[in-house]
């Protein structure tokens, strides 16, 4: 159907009932226009709603319409609900503050977008004859109370079953005598209109959030002091549900935390995060899930519980953007098929509505970096193409707003929020603003279609004009506030900013690599003016970059880890001999450090390719491999079952790392996993999209075999490899219509087309 103008209003309840107000409207059918053809809602708010049809949720969705920059775009929702319809019908909303109300960052503040909750739908119903009935929302609705008598992202939500206005989403509910059990609660009254400007509304790019597992408990165990507490075994991003039958008037509280410390919920970490739910008995058989609020959570420390809690009792849903699973690896190591699963776990946890830092403390914010150097991981393990690209409309109408800055955080609600005391004002940033160019080619790369390149091609040009602007007369990015290689190892816990590599020599690498894929797009696009422009800006970057921090035997200025593996990886050195060098300095850092990791936020994901790529995969490898602190496989042998901040925020001797910033589920440094797929797994793209292929698995210590899989827009490419005695073996699947290169170790690189081919060798003597 051809749906109707908009009609509905922005409508805000006359009483706040709690922050959790519902919404009503009671209408007929149409008659004399023949059955019903179809319906469809489309659906919005201010703060987050779930909608009924006569009791029905219409659609698996939670926490709609998400997070997006409310000042730009406010996202609604479409939904099928024909076969809901009844002669008499009721549309039914629950609001909640969610993001556009609730607390955000770390400053205690709440209600950043508006001081009012707000709700703007309208279902249009066409008829057999054509006829199309509108039912929007205007002041005609009604507005009561809840049983949610708080709710809160960060802090959680309680829920009085005692107040559940029975039938308040069906039709014949008599509103005017349905009073709370609380005396103090108000009966339903009306609703107003709140200003609100139609050109906001968004149609999503990207998926809905909805209920996307179960995970029940491993085990209920008892806290030094007493306390009860279930283990789900898995650290992930959800809430509780469960039915309970107690007495009237009685709460149980659920507290929720990632790890345990001294047998006890280790809470330090959620900071100011209240991170805990309240339930209040009825008397009778009553069911609980708090659907307005979310946590990052293994264990919940319950107390209250009516009788014995047992592992049946209850469950953790686990909550996060609809995403299909599209790459698969597997390998004969079961540490590095953990470290994998942790970095599975911490992409779903971490990608709830748009890609954040964190799911569990008081942050929770997009942050740009995080996801400028994971999206090539993101958009190899699941289909991201188009929650990325809804993210990215959002980082655009941001970076507008801020005459071409990328802020640090999408959407931004830190501009809402006081400046820490000395800390200086943000320009653009290394890494964190390459965000605008980074993601968008990865999409490019992983799903060949220029679409995202053309949406978000005047973000891009505007941050490397921008960045153009702010270099210093040496040509070089060395001036201005950088995190720079945030979170190196060797920093002090309270100065993740103190890392080995100069902020100038990373933001200067950074900057080549922005100006070398904004050219490359600009090319694409036919540009010609821009591509020639951002060439030459490349040209005198990696001029300066050579000029100022390369020495003539090929060191690189702060001489770590970091600069060598951003140099190779970003194409910086100027001849061979500087690249030959490179490699074989950051090899040999590599192995005077223990094959500890040594890099931070830039380093992390480019060491491991860097290595590979100047012939020293033996070493990629033993990193990869190593088990001490600080490590990838160091978490793992601590029990970790997601990817840590910090490459010790649990300490061996099971304390929390002392610092505030200290979070057990990030996926930033989990962008090795781009990797090991490409290099352990054997597969890369030749031509974006995959529509050509690289099949080339590099076996190395530690690992046997190892069966990677990828679901490409032109089929499935698959690669298993064995190393049987001395023999390697390789089989690969290509799509049809799909070129593959194959290139085993030291053998040389031959053509094959659709289907499964074989190939068998002496392992020995391929690598001499």
């Amino acid at each position: 159907m051809t749906l109707a103008p908009w009609h509905a209003a922005m409508i805000s309840p006359d009483q706040d009932f709690d922050g959790a107000p519902l919404l009503r409207k009671e209408f007929a059918l149409a008659e004399g226009h023949g059955a019903v053809a179809t319906a469809t809602l489309r659906a919005t708010a201010y703060g987050i709603y779930q909608a009924f049809i006569n009791g029905t949720p219409v659609g698996d969705d939670v926490l709609s319409p998400g997070w997006s920059s409310y000042e730009w775009r406010l996202r609604y929702r479409t939904y099928d609900v024909t076969a809901l319809l009844e002669s008499s019908t009721v549309l039914g909303v629950e609001l909640g503050n969610g993001w556009y109300r609730g607390r955000l960052a770390w400053h205690g503040l709440s209600g950043l977008y508006g001081s009012e909750l707000g709700f703007f739908g309208q279902l249009d119903i066409e008829y057999a004859d054509g006829h199309v009935q509108s039912v929007a929302s205007d002041t005609t609705w009604q507005a009561g109370p809840s049983s949610t008598m708080a709710n809160d992202l960060y802090d959680g939500q309680t829920i009085d079953a005692r107040r559940n206005p029975e039938g308040w989403d069906k039709p014949d509910f008599n509103a005017a005598v349905s009073v709370a059990a609380d005396s103090a609660v108000a009966a339903w009254s009306g609703v107003h209109k709140l200003e609100f400007d139609v050109e906001r509304l968004a149609e999503p790019v990207g998926p809905p959030v909805v209920r996307a597992d179960v995970v029940k408990p491993v085990q209920i165990l008892t806290s030094p002091s007493g306390k009860t507490l279930v283990d789900f075994g898995q650290n992930l991003v959800g809430w509780l549900r469960f039915t309970v039958r107690g007495k009237a008037g009685a709460a149980i509280t659920v507290r929720h935390a990632e790890v345990l410390e001294d047998g006890e919920l280790g809470t330090r970490p959620l900071r100011t995060a209240k991170a805990s739910d309240t339930f209040i008995l009825s008397g009778g058989e009553d069911f609980f899930e708090p659907t307005k609020t979310f946590h990052g959570f293994r264990y919940a420390e319950i107390s209250g519980w009516p009788g014995t809690l047992t592992q049946g009792s209850l469950e953790a849903v686990v909550v996060h953007s609809e995403l299909e699973r599209t790459g698969e690896f597997e390998c004969s190591n079961p540490l590095v098929n953990q470290l994998h699963r942790n970095i599975v776990w911490g992409l779903k946890g971490n990608f709830l509505d748009l890609p954040t830092d964190c799911p569990q403390r008081d942050e929770r914010l997009g942050w740009t970096g995080d996801i400028a150097v994971f999206a090539p991981t993101a958009a190899f393990l699941y289909d991201v193409k188009g929650f990325l690209q809804d993210w990215l409309l959002d980082l655009a109408a941001e970076q507008e707003a801020a005459d071409g800055l990328v802020p640090i955080t999408v959407p931004d609600a830190l501009k809402y929020c006081p400046a820490p005391p000395g800390f200086p004002e943000l320009e653009s940033s290394a890494l964190w603003s390459e965000a605008s160019v980074w993601v968008p080619w990865a999409l490019w790369e992983a799903y060949g279609d220029d679409s995202v390149l053309r949406n978000q091609y005047g973000s891009m040009s505007a941050h490397t004009r921008r960045v153009e602007g702010l270099l210093s007369s040496t040509g070089l990015w060395d001036s201005g506030f950088q995190f720079g290689d945030w979170l190196d190892p060797d920093a002090a816990p309270d100065q993740p900013w103190a890392a080995k590599a100069d902020t100038g020599v990373v933001a200067t690498a950074c900057l080549y690599r922005t100006a070398s894929i904004t050219a490359q797009t600009a090319r694409l696009l036919g540009k010609t003016d821009d591509a020639e422009h951002f060439e030459q800006l490349a040209a005198r970057v990696r001029a300066a970059f050579a000029e100022h921090y390369v020495t003539a035997d090929g060191t690189i200025h702060s001489d770590c880890t970091t600069v060598y593996a951003l140099a190779i990886a970003f194409d910086l050195l100027e001849t061979s001999s500087q690249r030959e060098f490179a490699g074989n300095r950051l090899a040999a850092l590599v192995r005077d450090n223990d094959y500890r990791v040594s890099t931070g936020f830039a380093g992390t994901p480019f060491i491991t390719g860097a290595l590979t790529d100047t012939g020293h995969a033996d070493e990629a490898y033993r990193l990869l491999m190593e088990e001490g602190c600080p490590s990838w496989l160091y978490p793992v042998t601590m029990g970790a079952t997601t990817v840590w901040e910090r490459w010790d925020s649990m300490l061996p001797d099971g304390t929390i790392n002392s610092g505030e910033m200290t979070s057990f589920n990030h996926y930033a440094l989990g962008a090795v996993a781009d990797w090991m797929h490409k290099v352990i797994g054997g597969i890369r793209p030749l031509a974006p999209g995959y529509a050509k292929v690289l099949i080339a698995p590099q076996p190395g210590e530690g690992i046997d075999w190892a069966k990677t899989s990828l679901k490409t827009p032109h089929g499935t490419v698959r690669v298993e490899w064995r190393l049987d005695g001395g023999a390697l073996q390789v089989e690969a699947t290509v799509p049809e219509g799909v070129e593959a290169d194959i290139e085993l170790p030291g053998g040389e690189r031959r053509s094959v087309g659709g289907g499964i081919h074989s190939f068998a060798g002496d392992y020995d003597v391929l690598v001499r």
